[in-house]
């Protein structure tokens, strides 16, 4: 199960609406071996695509050694979907690379409802996950 404070969610929810129609993407960080994600870290999809998204190299090198200094891990790697719905795609399979990571979607097909969804994806294996929302991890 992801456990997700409110506050990370709408991040995630707004960078995936304002760079509609193409795909967003990005993680969150937190400390390693927690399981909880805290630091937002938006990314840029170096693809510009509404159907594609892939980090850009330079950005992703500073970005994973940056949580190595902090000894941070990616709790959390999201990206959105703008006309299908959150739901792993073959080539968000085979990129998945970070076994003990979240992979969350939003599809941002609809401009009335959000589709917001977690899975957890090991050696090919694709497995939805709760997420629960909470205000903040003490509540």
């Amino acid at each position: 199960m992801l456990t997700i404070e409110r506050a990370l969610v709408d991040q995630i929810v707004a960078h995936a609406r304002a760079d509609h129609p193409d795909e967003a993407c990005g993680i969150i960080a937190g400390p390693a071996g927690s399981d909880r994600p805290v630091r937002y870290v938006p990314m840029a999809n170096a693809e510009r695509s509404p159907t594609f998204y892939r980090f850009d190299s330079q950005e992703q090198l500073k970005v994973w050694r940056e949580m190595d200094d902090r000894d941070e891990e990616p709790v959390v790697i999201y990206h959105s979907h703008t006309a299908t719905e959150a739901y792993p795609s073959r080539t968000d399979i085979s990129y998945a690379a970070e076994p003990n990571a979240h992979y969350v979607l939003v599809s941002t097909r609809s401009d009335e409802e959000t589709e917001f969804r977690s899975y957890r994806i090991v050696d090919g294996e694709v497995t939805e996950e709760e997420v629960r929302i909470v205000e903040s991890y003490g509540a």
